[in-house]
């Protein structure tokens, strides 16, 4: 099995500021972020469309450059994208003329990690997304949340010590998306990576996290963190725990204004 890393994943974002800037305009996507995201946390951001989000994450993957401020994972600056980091976005980004065991092995094949050694990591994949005996299908034979399922465990089988999701459930129906938030909470209670999570839903931001920070625009900024407090070993009934209702009606405040 491929090695844990070593280092724990802490996520450290001070000053961060993203300014686009052309001849004829100027705008501010965000604006003196302060963040720190734990070891093995599973942190959500959410907040309306256009709040920099997704820009924040694009910048924790090193896919895009800050105007100012700094970002580091583990006390080291990213100044690109790195093995240290999986992603996985909302649109399904399988490599369409690979088979299921094949994906899930890519990265692994491009560090040359053995045959042997990949056979392993990929077996202990397939289990933990309950896709066995899928391991031969192409994607364009699975579901939508089969292929979640299976671009998570790509991102996982390089053991990063951060995975960055960007609305990853956003394009499943009603029913798949609640069974892929538990896969999800399942998956990474086993592999305990830290998670930094993006999502419009307020339900699925309180069932997956341990914290939550509401982001606000124009421009792009941190209006509040909450701590969810909610009993280990989360099941769809604790939707209706008082505590996961008091969450709810007060992040829907926050966002409405």
């Amino acid at each position: 099995m491929l090695a844990a890393p070593s280092k724990s994943g802490t996520i450290e974002i001070k000053g961060l500021q993203k300014v686009y800037e052309s001849k004829k305009s100027r705008f501010e996507a965000l604006r003196d972020i302060d963040l720190t995201i734990g070891e093995n946390e599973f942190l959500t951001i959410v907040g309306p469309s256009g709040c920099g989000k997704s820009t924040l994450l694009r910048m924790v993957a090193g896919l895009d450059e800050p105007s100012g401020g700094s970002l580091q994972v583990d006390g080291e600056e990213i100044i690109g994208p790195g093995a240290d980091r999986g992603m996985v976005f909302q649109g399904y980004t399988l490599f369409p003329w690979l088979t299921v065991r094949e994906n899930i092995e890519y990265g692994l094949k491009l560090k040359g990690v053995s045959i042997l050694e990949r056979r392993k990591i990929s077996n202990y994949f397939l289990k933990v997304i309950r896709l066995e005996s899928f391991d031969k299908s192409y994607p364009k034979q699975l579901s939508g949340g089969m292929k979640q399922r299976v671009a998570i465990a790509r991102a996982l089988a390089n053991r990063p010590r951060v995975l960055l999701m960007d609305e990853p459930f956003g394009a499943l129906d009603a029913q798949t998306k609640l069974e892929m938030q538990e896969m999800l909470l399942e998956v990474w209670e086993k592999e305990k990576t830290t998670v930094l999570f993006i999502t419009h839903d307020i339900d699925e931001a309180i069932f997956l996290s341990q914290r939550i920070v509401v982001m606000g625009a124009g421009p792009g900024r941190i209006l509040k963190e909450f701590r969810v407090e909610l009993p280990e070993g989360r099941t769809p009934e604790v939707r209706e725990h008082p505590d996961f209702l008091a969450l709810k009606r007060e992040l829907g405040q926050l966002l409405k204004h």
